[in-house]
Protein backbone atom coordinates (compact mmCIF):
# COMPACT_ATOMS: atom_id res chain seq x y z
CA UNK A 1 0.00 0.00 0.00
CA UNK A 2 2.85 2.35 0.93
CA UNK A 3 4.55 1.60 -2.40
CA UNK A 4 1.34 2.41 -4.26
CA UNK A 5 0.92 5.76 -2.49
CA UNK A 6 4.55 6.68 -3.13
CA UNK A 7 4.23 5.62 -6.74
CA UNK A 8 1.03 7.64 -7.16
CA UNK A 9 2.60 10.70 -5.54
CA UNK A 10 5.64 10.42 -7.75
CA UNK A 11 3.50 10.18 -10.88
CA UNK A 12 1.39 13.13 -9.73
CA UNK A 13 4.49 15.27 -9.17
CA UNK A 14 5.81 14.26 -12.58
CA UNK A 15 2.49 15.23 -14.17
CA UNK A 16 2.53 18.60 -12.42
CA UNK A 17 6.05 19.23 -13.69
CA UNK A 18 4.93 18.44 -17.22
CA UNK A 19 1.96 20.82 -16.89
CA UNK A 20 4.19 23.60 -15.54
CA UNK A 21 6.66 22.97 -18.34
CA UNK A 22 3.91 23.14 -20.96
CA UNK A 23 2.58 26.36 -19.47
CA UNK A 24 6.03 27.92 -19.68
CA UNK A 25 6.37 26.75 -23.26
CA UNK A 26 2.98 28.15 -24.15
CA UNK A 27 3.88 31.47 -22.53
CA UNK A 28 6.99 31.70 -24.69
CA UNK A 29 5.03 30.78 -27.81
CA UNK A 30 2.35 33.42 -27.24
CA UNK A 31 2.79 36.27 -29.71
CA UNK A 32 4.39 39.51 -28.66
CA UNK A 33 2.12 42.48 -29.33
CA UNK A 34 3.16 46.01 -30.31
CA UNK A 35 0.36 48.54 -30.85
CA UNK A 36 1.64 51.69 -32.54
CA UNK A 37 -0.61 54.71 -32.84
CA UNK A 38 0.39 58.00 -34.41
CA UNK A 39 -1.31 61.31 -33.64
CA UNK A 40 -3.38 63.18 -36.26
CA UNK A 41 -1.84 61.30 -39.19
CA UNK A 42 -4.26 61.50 -42.10
CA UNK A 43 -5.23 58.50 -44.23
CA UNK A 44 -3.12 59.82 -47.10
CA UNK A 45 -0.10 60.75 -44.96
CA UNK A 46 1.83 57.55 -45.80
CA UNK A 47 3.39 56.04 -48.88
CA UNK A 48 1.53 52.76 -48.49
CA UNK A 49 -1.72 54.64 -49.13
CA UNK A 50 -0.39 56.21 -52.30
CA UNK A 51 1.29 59.44 -51.15
CA UNK A 52 4.26 60.20 -53.44
CA UNK A 53 5.57 63.20 -51.50
CA UNK A 54 5.90 62.02 -47.91
CA UNK A 55 8.82 59.62 -47.45
CA UNK A 56 7.74 56.68 -45.27
CA UNK A 57 9.92 53.77 -46.50
CA UNK A 58 9.85 51.88 -43.21
CA UNK A 59 6.10 52.07 -42.77
CA UNK A 60 5.71 51.07 -46.42
CA UNK A 61 8.03 48.09 -45.91
CA UNK A 62 6.13 46.95 -42.83
CA UNK A 63 2.78 47.43 -44.51
CA UNK A 64 3.95 45.24 -47.40
CA UNK A 65 4.79 42.48 -44.95
CA UNK A 66 1.27 42.50 -43.56
CA UNK A 67 -2.31 43.42 -44.30
CA UNK A 68 -3.24 47.03 -45.04
CA UNK A 69 -6.73 48.11 -44.02
CA UNK A 70 -8.34 50.30 -46.67
CA UNK A 71 -11.30 51.00 -44.43
CA UNK A 72 -10.15 51.29 -40.84
CA UNK A 73 -11.69 53.86 -38.48
CA UNK A 74 -10.63 55.59 -35.30
CA UNK A 75 -12.99 55.21 -32.35
CA UNK A 76 -13.65 58.95 -32.39
CA UNK A 77 -12.83 62.08 -34.37
CA UNK A 78 -10.28 63.19 -31.73
CA UNK A 79 -7.50 61.56 -29.76
CA UNK A 80 -8.40 60.80 -26.11
CA UNK A 81 -11.64 59.00 -26.93
CA UNK A 82 -9.92 56.88 -29.58
CA UNK A 83 -7.21 55.91 -27.09
CA UNK A 84 -9.89 54.75 -24.67
CA UNK A 85 -11.45 52.58 -27.37
CA UNK A 86 -8.09 51.01 -28.26
CA UNK A 87 -7.41 49.52 -24.85
CA UNK A 88 -10.99 48.69 -23.78
CA UNK A 89 -12.85 47.65 -26.93
CA UNK A 90 -15.63 50.04 -25.91
CA UNK A 91 -17.00 53.32 -27.18
CA UNK A 92 -15.35 56.15 -25.22
CA UNK A 93 -18.70 57.67 -24.21
CA UNK A 94 -19.36 54.55 -22.16
CA UNK A 95 -16.24 55.36 -20.15
CA UNK A 96 -16.88 59.09 -19.80
CA UNK A 97 -14.18 60.28 -22.21
CA UNK A 98 -16.16 62.23 -24.81
CA UNK A 99 -13.38 64.58 -25.93
CA UNK A 100 -9.69 65.41 -25.60
CA UNK A 101 -8.71 66.62 -22.11
CA UNK A 102 -11.93 65.28 -20.60
CA UNK A 103 -12.57 62.42 -18.18
CA UNK A 104 -10.01 59.71 -17.52
CA UNK A 105 -9.49 55.97 -17.80
CA UNK A 106 -11.43 54.52 -14.88
CA UNK A 107 -10.13 51.73 -12.66
CA UNK A 108 -13.37 49.83 -13.25
CA UNK A 109 -12.63 49.50 -16.97
CA UNK A 110 -11.02 46.30 -18.25
CA UNK A 111 -7.98 46.91 -20.47
CA UNK A 112 -5.97 44.74 -22.83
CA UNK A 113 -2.92 45.28 -20.61
CA UNK A 114 -4.74 43.88 -17.58
CA UNK A 115 -5.98 40.84 -19.46
CA UNK A 116 -2.64 39.87 -21.02
CA UNK A 117 -0.70 40.56 -17.82
CA UNK A 118 -2.70 37.78 -16.14
CA UNK A 119 -1.41 35.49 -18.90
CA UNK A 120 2.21 36.25 -18.08
CA UNK A 121 2.87 39.17 -20.41
CA UNK A 122 5.25 41.99 -19.61
CA UNK A 123 3.37 45.24 -20.27
CA UNK A 124 4.59 48.74 -21.06
CA UNK A 125 3.22 52.03 -22.37
CA UNK A 126 5.31 54.65 -24.15
CA UNK A 127 4.62 58.10 -25.62
CA UNK A 128 1.39 60.01 -25.27
CA UNK A 129 -1.20 58.94 -22.67
CA UNK A 130 -4.03 61.51 -22.71
CA UNK A 131 -6.30 59.33 -20.58
CA UNK A 132 -5.92 61.28 -17.36
CA UNK A 133 -3.49 63.55 -15.53
CA UNK A 134 -0.08 62.21 -14.47
CA UNK A 135 0.62 64.48 -11.49
CA UNK A 136 -1.19 66.37 -8.77
CA UNK A 137 1.93 68.01 -7.40
CA UNK A 138 2.98 70.43 -10.13
CA UNK A 139 1.57 72.20 -13.15
CA UNK A 140 2.00 69.93 -16.14
CA UNK A 141 0.62 69.97 -19.67
CA UNK A 142 -3.11 70.73 -20.05
CA UNK A 143 -4.55 69.55 -16.75
CA UNK A 144 -1.83 68.23 -14.46
CA UNK A 145 -1.33 69.88 -11.09
CA UNK A 146 -4.65 71.72 -11.15
CA UNK A 147 -6.89 70.83 -8.22
CA UNK A 148 -10.08 70.86 -10.28
CA UNK A 149 -8.62 67.97 -12.31
CA UNK A 150 -7.28 65.87 -9.40
CA UNK A 151 -10.17 63.39 -9.79
CA UNK A 152 -8.75 62.59 -13.22
CA UNK A 153 -5.43 61.28 -11.88
CA UNK A 154 -5.02 58.06 -13.83
CA UNK A 155 -1.62 56.63 -14.77
CA UNK A 156 -0.87 53.53 -16.88
CA UNK A 157 0.18 51.36 -13.92
CA UNK A 158 -3.39 51.66 -12.62
CA UNK A 159 -4.55 49.83 -15.76
CA UNK A 160 -2.33 46.80 -16.16
CA UNK A 161 0.97 48.30 -17.29
CA UNK A 162 4.17 47.25 -15.53
CA UNK A 163 6.00 50.37 -16.60
CA UNK A 164 5.52 53.55 -18.61
CA UNK A 165 7.29 56.54 -20.08
CA UNK A 166 4.71 59.05 -21.17
CA UNK A 167 3.35 62.57 -21.25
CA UNK A 168 -0.14 63.71 -20.37
CA UNK A 169 -0.82 65.13 -23.83
CA UNK A 170 0.93 66.79 -26.77
CA UNK A 171 4.57 67.88 -26.83
CA UNK A 172 6.84 69.35 -29.53
CA UNK A 173 8.03 66.57 -31.82
CA UNK A 174 11.70 67.55 -31.34
CA UNK A 175 13.17 68.62 -27.99
CA UNK A 176 9.78 67.82 -26.44
CA UNK A 177 10.27 69.79 -23.24
CA UNK A 178 11.33 73.05 -24.91
CA UNK A 179 10.00 75.86 -27.07
CA UNK A 180 11.87 78.79 -28.68
CA UNK A 181 12.15 82.09 -26.82
CA UNK A 182 11.33 83.74 -30.15
CA UNK A 183 9.65 82.46 -33.30
CA UNK A 184 10.79 82.93 -36.88
CA UNK A 185 8.55 83.86 -39.79
CA UNK A 186 5.76 81.35 -40.51
CA UNK A 187 6.53 79.47 -37.29
CA UNK A 188 4.44 79.60 -34.14
CA UNK A 189 3.78 77.99 -30.76
CA UNK A 190 0.64 76.38 -32.17
CA UNK A 191 1.85 75.10 -35.54
CA UNK A 192 5.52 74.34 -34.94
CA UNK A 193 9.08 75.46 -35.60
CA UNK A 194 12.52 74.48 -36.77
CA UNK A 195 14.48 72.70 -34.04
CA UNK A 196 16.23 75.19 -31.76
CA UNK A 197 19.97 75.29 -32.47
CA UNK A 198 22.71 75.67 -29.90
CA UNK A 199 23.05 79.29 -28.87
CA UNK A 200 19.44 80.13 -29.70
CA UNK A 201 17.15 80.98 -26.83
CA UNK A 202 14.60 78.48 -25.50
CA UNK A 203 12.26 78.04 -22.56
CA UNK A 204 10.19 75.30 -20.95
CA UNK A 205 7.16 73.86 -22.74
CA UNK A 206 5.69 73.22 -19.27
CA UNK A 207 5.34 69.45 -19.53
CA UNK A 208 7.31 66.36 -18.48
CA UNK A 209 7.75 62.71 -19.23
CA UNK A 210 6.48 60.62 -16.32
CA UNK A 211 7.70 57.15 -15.35
CA UNK A 212 5.87 56.39 -12.11
CA UNK A 213 3.51 57.62 -9.40
CA UNK A 214 4.51 61.30 -9.09
CA UNK A 215 7.88 60.36 -10.59
CA UNK A 216 9.17 62.03 -13.74
CA UNK A 217 12.08 61.14 -15.97
CA UNK A 218 15.39 62.79 -15.20
CA UNK A 219 16.98 61.63 -18.47
CA UNK A 220 18.32 63.91 -21.17
CA UNK A 221 15.21 64.37 -23.29
CA UNK A 222 16.67 66.34 -26.16
CA UNK A 223 16.39 65.38 -29.80
CA UNK A 224 13.68 63.70 -31.84
CA UNK A 225 10.68 62.86 -29.69
CA UNK A 226 9.79 59.59 -31.42
CA UNK A 227 13.39 58.42 -30.98
CA UNK A 228 13.16 59.16 -27.26
CA UNK A 229 10.05 56.97 -27.13
CA UNK A 230 11.50 54.08 -29.16
CA UNK A 231 14.72 54.26 -27.12
CA UNK A 232 12.58 53.29 -24.11
CA UNK A 233 10.58 50.64 -25.94
CA UNK A 234 13.66 48.70 -27.10
CA UNK A 235 15.09 48.04 -23.60
CA UNK A 236 11.62 46.94 -22.46
CA UNK A 237 11.53 44.42 -25.32
CA UNK A 238 15.06 43.21 -24.61
CA UNK A 239 14.28 42.73 -20.94
CA UNK A 240 11.13 40.77 -21.77
CA UNK A 241 13.00 38.52 -24.21
CA UNK A 242 15.80 37.94 -21.67
CA UNK A 243 13.17 36.96 -19.08
CA UNK A 244 11.50 34.67 -21.65
CA UNK A 245 8.22 36.54 -21.28
CA UNK A 246 5.92 37.59 -24.10
CA UNK A 247 5.41 41.35 -24.16
CA UNK A 248 2.56 43.75 -24.85
CA UNK A 249 3.24 47.42 -25.47
CA UNK A 250 1.30 50.46 -26.62
CA UNK A 251 3.56 52.92 -28.43
CA UNK A 252 1.66 56.17 -28.95
CA UNK A 253 3.76 58.77 -30.74
CA UNK A 254 3.11 62.50 -30.58
CA UNK A 255 3.97 62.97 -34.24
CA UNK A 256 2.55 64.49 -36.35
CA UNK A 257 0.33 66.34 -33.85
CA UNK A 258 1.04 70.06 -33.63
CA UNK A 259 3.42 71.60 -32.77
CA UNK A 260 5.49 69.87 -35.45
CA UNK A 261 9.15 70.53 -34.73
CA UNK A 262 11.74 69.23 -37.15
CA UNK A 263 15.52 69.25 -37.41
CA UNK A 264 17.33 70.61 -40.46
CA UNK A 265 18.25 67.04 -41.43
CA UNK A 266 14.63 66.04 -41.96
CA UNK A 267 13.57 69.42 -43.34
CA UNK A 268 16.24 69.07 -46.02
CA UNK A 269 14.52 65.94 -47.35
CA UNK A 270 11.77 68.26 -48.56
CA UNK A 271 13.93 70.99 -50.07
CA UNK A 272 11.95 73.29 -52.31
CA UNK A 273 8.67 72.92 -50.43
CA UNK A 274 7.23 75.52 -48.06
CA UNK A 275 8.56 75.72 -44.53
CA UNK A 276 5.22 74.45 -43.21
CA UNK A 277 5.46 71.41 -45.47
CA UNK A 278 9.08 70.79 -44.53
CA UNK A 279 8.18 70.82 -40.85
CA UNK A 280 5.16 68.56 -41.24
CA UNK A 281 6.52 66.05 -43.74
CA UNK A 282 9.93 65.99 -42.06
CA UNK A 283 8.27 65.19 -38.74
CA UNK A 284 6.55 62.15 -40.30
CA UNK A 285 9.77 60.92 -41.93
CA UNK A 286 11.60 61.24 -38.60
CA UNK A 287 8.84 59.10 -37.06
CA UNK A 288 9.20 56.62 -39.92
CA UNK A 289 12.92 56.18 -39.25
CA UNK A 290 12.16 55.16 -35.67
CA UNK A 291 9.59 52.61 -36.80
CA UNK A 292 12.43 51.19 -38.90
CA UNK A 293 14.74 51.13 -35.87
CA UNK A 294 12.12 49.24 -33.87
CA UNK A 295 11.66 46.65 -36.62
CA UNK A 296 15.44 46.23 -36.96
CA UNK A 297 15.64 45.41 -33.26
CA UNK A 298 12.96 42.75 -33.62
CA UNK A 299 14.94 41.27 -36.52
CA UNK A 300 18.15 41.31 -34.47
CA UNK A 301 16.37 39.44 -31.67
CA UNK A 302 14.92 36.95 -34.14
CA UNK A 303 11.33 37.47 -32.98
CA UNK A 304 9.61 38.99 -36.02
CA UNK A 305 7.70 35.78 -36.78
CA UNK A 306 6.11 35.76 -33.36
CA UNK A 307 5.41 39.48 -32.99
CA UNK A 308 2.18 41.18 -33.99
CA UNK A 309 2.44 44.85 -34.92
CA UNK A 310 -0.78 46.83 -35.18
CA UNK A 311 -0.41 50.31 -36.65
CA UNK A 312 -2.93 53.14 -36.97
CA UNK A 313 -3.53 56.85 -36.39
CA UNK A 314 -5.93 58.19 -33.76
CA UNK A 315 -8.09 60.30 -36.11
CA UNK A 316 -7.95 62.27 -39.35
CA UNK A 317 -5.50 65.10 -40.11
CA UNK A 318 -5.56 68.39 -38.23
CA UNK A 319 -7.08 71.36 -40.02
CA UNK A 320 -4.85 73.93 -41.73
CA UNK A 321 -1.90 71.54 -42.04
CA UNK A 322 -0.41 69.80 -45.10
CA UNK A 323 -1.83 66.56 -43.67
CA UNK A 324 -4.31 64.87 -45.99
CA UNK A 325 -7.28 62.54 -45.88
CA UNK A 326 -6.89 61.98 -49.61
CA UNK A 327 -10.18 61.57 -51.43
CA UNK A 328 -12.16 61.37 -48.20
CA UNK A 329 -14.45 64.11 -46.98
CA UNK A 330 -13.49 66.44 -44.09
CA UNK A 331 -10.77 66.07 -41.43
CA UNK A 332 -10.23 65.75 -37.69
CA UNK A 333 -13.34 66.41 -35.51
CA UNK A 334 -15.71 65.34 -38.27
CA UNK A 335 -17.62 62.05 -38.52
CA UNK A 336 -17.35 62.09 -42.29
CA UNK A 337 -14.77 59.65 -43.65
CA UNK A 338 -11.83 62.05 -43.55
CA UNK A 339 -12.22 62.56 -39.82
CA UNK A 340 -12.34 58.85 -38.97
CA UNK A 341 -10.79 56.78 -41.76
CA UNK A 342 -7.14 56.35 -40.86
CA UNK A 343 -3.97 54.66 -42.14
CA UNK A 344 -3.72 51.19 -40.61
CA UNK A 345 -2.15 47.78 -41.05
CA UNK A 346 -1.26 44.61 -39.12
CA UNK A 347 1.92 42.54 -39.45
CA UNK A 348 2.35 39.03 -38.03
CA UNK A 349 4.78 37.26 -40.29
CA UNK A 350 4.39 33.88 -38.65
CA UNK A 351 0.60 33.73 -38.94
CA UNK A 352 -0.79 36.27 -41.42
CA UNK A 353 0.05 36.20 -45.11
CA UNK A 354 1.34 39.61 -46.15
CA UNK A 355 1.35 41.86 -49.19
CA UNK A 356 -2.41 42.33 -49.37
CA UNK A 357 -5.06 44.96 -48.73
CA UNK A 358 -8.53 44.41 -47.33
CA UNK A 359 -11.53 46.72 -47.52
CA UNK A 360 -13.86 45.39 -44.83
CA UNK A 361 -14.84 48.00 -42.21
CA UNK A 362 -13.07 47.80 -38.85
CA UNK A 363 -12.18 50.23 -36.06
CA UNK A 364 -10.06 50.65 -32.96
CA UNK A 365 -12.69 49.11 -30.67
CA UNK A 366 -12.03 45.83 -32.52
CA UNK A 367 -8.52 45.54 -31.10
CA UNK A 368 -9.41 44.11 -27.70
CA UNK A 369 -11.92 41.48 -28.90
CA UNK A 370 -9.47 40.39 -31.60
CA UNK A 371 -6.48 40.05 -29.30
CA UNK A 372 -8.27 38.15 -26.55
CA UNK A 373 -9.64 35.78 -29.20
CA UNK A 374 -6.15 35.18 -30.63
CA UNK A 375 -4.78 34.58 -27.12
CA UNK A 376 -7.79 32.49 -26.02
CA UNK A 377 -8.58 34.82 -23.11
CA UNK A 378 -12.10 34.93 -21.71
CA UNK A 379 -13.54 38.40 -21.17
CA UNK A 380 -14.36 38.48 -17.44
CA UNK A 381 -17.92 39.84 -17.50
CA UNK A 382 -20.87 40.60 -19.76
CA UNK A 383 -20.53 44.38 -20.09
CA UNK A 384 -21.06 45.55 -23.69
CA UNK A 385 -18.11 45.62 -26.07
CA UNK A 386 -18.49 47.67 -29.22
CA UNK A 387 -15.81 45.85 -31.17
CA UNK A 388 -15.62 42.37 -32.67
CA UNK A 389 -12.91 39.83 -33.46
CA UNK A 390 -11.66 40.88 -36.91
CA UNK A 391 -9.09 38.10 -37.40
CA UNK A 392 -11.52 36.10 -39.61
CA UNK A 393 -11.92 39.19 -41.83
CA UNK A 394 -8.15 39.55 -42.09
CA UNK A 395 -7.70 35.94 -43.15
CA UNK A 396 -10.83 35.83 -45.36
CA UNK A 397 -11.44 39.42 -46.53
CA UNK A 398 -14.60 38.58 -48.46
CA UNK A 399 -16.54 38.23 -45.22
CA UNK A 400 -19.13 40.92 -44.45
CA UNK A 401 -19.22 42.81 -41.16
CA UNK A 402 -22.59 42.22 -39.50
CA UNK A 403 -22.17 44.33 -36.36
CA UNK A 404 -22.40 48.08 -37.16
CA UNK A 405 -20.04 50.67 -35.72
CA UNK A 406 -21.36 53.64 -33.75
CA UNK A 407 -19.60 56.99 -33.46
CA UNK A 408 -20.40 60.08 -31.43
CA UNK A 409 -18.50 63.32 -30.98
CA UNK A 410 -20.07 66.47 -29.52
CA UNK A 411 -23.32 66.97 -31.47
CA UNK A 412 -22.30 64.55 -34.22
CA UNK A 413 -23.44 60.91 -34.39
CA UNK A 414 -23.17 58.21 -37.02
CA UNK A 415 -23.96 54.54 -37.60
CA UNK A 416 -21.83 52.62 -40.07
CA UNK A 417 -22.68 49.23 -41.56
CA UNK A 418 -20.75 47.14 -44.04
CA UNK A 419 -22.05 49.35 -46.85
CA UNK A 420 -23.86 52.42 -45.54
CA UNK A 421 -23.29 55.35 -43.22
CA UNK A 422 -26.05 57.24 -41.45
CA UNK A 423 -24.64 60.50 -40.14
CA UNK A 424 -25.92 63.63 -38.42
CA UNK A 425 -24.01 66.76 -37.51
CA UNK A 426 -26.61 67.90 -34.98
CA UNK A 427 -27.71 64.98 -32.77
CA UNK A 428 -30.18 63.49 -35.19
CA UNK A 429 -32.03 66.64 -36.27
CA UNK A 430 -30.96 66.12 -39.88
CA UNK A 431 -29.64 62.78 -41.12
CA UNK A 432 -27.66 61.99 -44.25
CA UNK A 433 -27.10 58.56 -45.75
CA UNK A 434 -24.15 57.47 -47.89
CA UNK A 435 -23.31 54.29 -49.77
CA UNK A 436 -19.65 53.89 -48.81
CA UNK A 437 -18.99 51.02 -51.19
CA UNK A 438 -20.01 53.08 -54.24
CA UNK A 439 -19.41 56.62 -52.96
CA UNK A 440 -16.19 56.64 -50.93
CA UNK A 441 -16.04 60.44 -50.91
CA UNK A 442 -19.61 60.86 -49.57
CA UNK A 443 -20.72 63.09 -52.41
CA UNK A 444 -24.29 61.82 -52.84
CA UNK A 445 -26.79 61.86 -49.97
CA UNK A 446 -29.19 58.99 -50.77
CA UNK A 447 -31.47 59.30 -47.74
CA UNK A 448 -34.54 60.18 -49.81
CA UNK A 449 -34.19 57.17 -52.10
CA UNK A 450 -33.34 54.84 -49.21
CA UNK A 451 -35.79 56.17 -46.61
CA UNK A 452 -36.75 52.73 -45.29
CA UNK A 453 -33.13 51.71 -44.81
CA UNK A 454 -32.37 55.03 -43.13
CA UNK A 455 -35.28 54.56 -40.71
CA UNK A 456 -34.03 51.07 -39.80
CA UNK A 457 -30.49 52.36 -39.21
CA UNK A 458 -31.80 55.29 -37.14
CA UNK A 459 -33.66 52.87 -34.89
CA UNK A 460 -30.53 50.76 -34.43
CA UNK A 461 -28.51 53.88 -33.65
CA UNK A 462 -31.04 55.03 -31.04
CA UNK A 463 -30.91 51.62 -29.34
CA UNK A 464 -27.12 51.73 -29.30
CA UNK A 465 -27.12 55.24 -27.83
CA UNK A 466 -29.39 54.00 -25.01
CA UNK A 467 -26.87 51.24 -24.29
CA UNK A 468 -24.04 53.78 -24.29
CA UNK A 469 -25.95 56.04 -21.91
CA UNK A 470 -26.57 53.09 -19.58
CA UNK A 471 -22.83 52.41 -19.47
CA UNK A 472 -22.03 56.09 -19.02
CA UNK A 473 -24.21 56.08 -15.89
CA UNK A 474 -21.97 53.41 -14.34
CA UNK A 475 -24.37 50.49 -14.68
CA UNK A 476 -21.75 48.22 -16.27
CA UNK A 477 -19.79 48.18 -13.02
Amino acid sequence: MMYTIKSFTKKLLLLLCVVVSLNKLNAQERPNIIMIMTDDQGWFDAGFNGNKTIKTPNLDKLASKGVVFDRFYSGSAVCSPTRASVITGRNPLRIGIPDANSGHMKKEEITIAELVKKKGYATGHYGKWHLGILTKKELDANRGGKEKHFKHYSIPTMHGYDEFFCTESKVPTFDPLLQPAEFKDEESLKYGWSAVKKGEGSESYNTSYWIGDEKKSKDDLSGDDTKLIVDKVIPFINKSVANKKPFFTTVWTHAPHLPVVTSDYYKSKYYGLTNKEQLYFGCITALDDQIGALWSELERLGITDNTMIWFCSDNGPENKTPGSAGEFRARKRSLYEGGLRIPAFVVWEGKIKGNKRVDFPAFTSDYLPTLINVLDIDYPDDRPLDGINIMPFIKKPKKIRKKPMGFAYKKRISWVTNQYKLVSEDLGEIYELYDLLNDRSENINIIKSKAELAAKMEKELDEWLLSVENSKNGNDY
